[in-house]
């Protein structure tokens, strides 16, 4: 007989092997349609395909939603796992503002969902795992165990197909001409000047044509290879061809047990063309009083929306973190809980940053919506995955694009301070579409 809860709801039955490890591109082409990637930094890489179940909700109280929904499934699941990477986990992200899906590019991303994949591949530093996940009436233990092991068989040591070219793009086209943003540039430090904003975050988007049909697989590759410090991600919720993705510098929240890990990534430089201009543009941006106000704002913005949680909070050194085209300012921020909580709350408490947002949070927002020329939809917004325990991992959704086919989205903010220059912050934006640009354009095939 199939595992019942106590109130005769179907429980959530797990099982977990261990296969041989199959080629990165190859296992998510082969998985079932709505695929999800999580790969971090310092974990494993996790892939999902098809939809054991789906939760989704709309509005303000839109975390707290998906988290009850989320303790409910995992509720006296029956979960068999030998080791915590191939314990089955939810993924998905939520919209920056409620009310997100404004126009076609974002059908089908509602203001939050998350998705239990049916299969579940996770990749460690020495072996891979194969979850498979099933909830139903008629569902059994031995329907679970069966589809476990004709997933094994299908895809144990898949090999790679051979290399893909890019895409290649055909055109580019801004949602903001230069005039609008040196216009709305000058009226957000006219804003803060006048004090009723200490920052506020603004994007852009940039709208690509490709003269091929964009392959994610090879894609979402590209991005794990030159971003190894990134999370990379990849969520399509809406079962169609449309897909969000990118390889986010930014660490949203990280929660296991009652110990939680964030950061604060704010102020930003480019990259030099030999190691002394390299070194002199860290030298500068560590200097530059502009990026150290920006940068202090969001430090201590974060820790005092993770207080009323805190037993105690801790502040590492001020570093500046390398990538491919920048370098930013960057706070690692550690903090004991007081009691358990689940890693919803602490991204709810968290969302948005005044490093995607502003200050005071709701006067930045509402400046956001009133000048932004596109819907950003889950740009800046977090996204990644939680587990039975409450414990997970978000980051924030930047360096990222939503994409259908030929057609790409591609999101990139700056912070507004008193004296920022529209100039400048143009040219911050341009560096921060590169790493999205850089897996599209057709220099060479990898």
């Amino acid at each position: 007989m199939e595992p019942r809860r106590s109130d005769g709801q179907s429980v959530l039955i797990s099982r977990a092997v261990e296969i041989d490890t199959p080629a990165f591109r190859a296992a998510y082409q082969a998985l079932p349609t709505r695929r999800s990637v999580w790969d971090s930094p310092d974990g494993p890489v996790t892939l999902g395909g098809g939809a054991a179940a789906t939760l989704t909700a709309s509005g303000a109280d839109r975390f707290d939603t998906i988290r009850t929904a989320a303790e409910s499934l995992f509720d006296a699941g029956d979960i068999h796992a030998e080791t915590e990477a191939a314990v089955p986990r939810l993924f998905g992200g939520f919209a920056f503002h409620e009310g997100t899906g404004e126009d076609g590019l974002w059908d089908g991303f509602p203001d939050a969902e998350f998705t239990l994949p049916s299969i579940q591949l996770t990749y460690t530093d020495d072996t891979a795992w194969l979850t498979a996940n099933a909830i139903g009436p008629d569902t059994t233990v031995s329907d679970v165990e069966t589809r476990l092991t004709a997933e094994r068989d299908r895809l144990s040591g898949l090999t790679d197909t051979a290399p893909t070219s890019r895409p290649g793009i055909d055109s580019v086209s801004r949602t903001t001409d230069r005039d609008a943003w040196n216009k709305t540039v000058s009226e957000a430090t006219g804003q803060i000047t006048a004090g009723s904003l200490n920052k506020v975050v603004l994007a852009q988007a940039l709208e690509a044509r490709l003269e091929a049909d964009l392959d994610v697989a090879a894609t979402l590759e590209r991005l794990r290879t030159r971003y190894p410090s990134c999370y990379v991600f990849c969520v399509d919720p809406d079962r169609s061809e449309t897909v969000f993705f990118g390889a986010t510098p930014e660490q949203l929240v990280s929660v296991r047990g009652r110990t939680v890990e964030t950061t604060a990534l704010a102020g930003t430089t480019g990259r030099g063309e030999t190691p002394t201009e390299d070194e002199w543009l860290a030298d500068e941006l560590r200097g530059n009083q502009k990026n150290r106000h920006e940068h202090n704002l969001v430090a201590d913005a974060i820790q005092r929306q993770l207080r009323p949680y805190a037993a105690s909070i801790s502040a590492g050194p001020l570093e500046v973190r390398r990538l491919a085209t920048v370098q930013h300012l960057q706070t690692p921020i550690t903090v004991e809980l007081d009691t358990d909580k689940h890693v919803f709350t602490l991204a709810e408490a968290l969302h948005p940053t005044p490093a995607v947002g502003g200050l005071p949070p709701d006067t930045a927002l509402r400046t956001i919506r009133d000048t932004e020329p596109f819907d950003r939809g889950w740009y800046a917004a977090p996204v990644g995955w939680v587990d039975a325990a409450g414990n997970g991992t978000f980051g924030v959704a930047l360096r990222s694009a939503v994409a259908s086919r030929r057609q790409v989205r591609l999101f990139a903010g700056v912070g507004i301070v008193s004296d920022s220059n529209p100039d400048h912050e143009w040219d911050e934006i341009d560096l921060k579409y590169r790493p999205i640009l850089d897996t599209l354009e057709s220099d060479t095939a990898d």
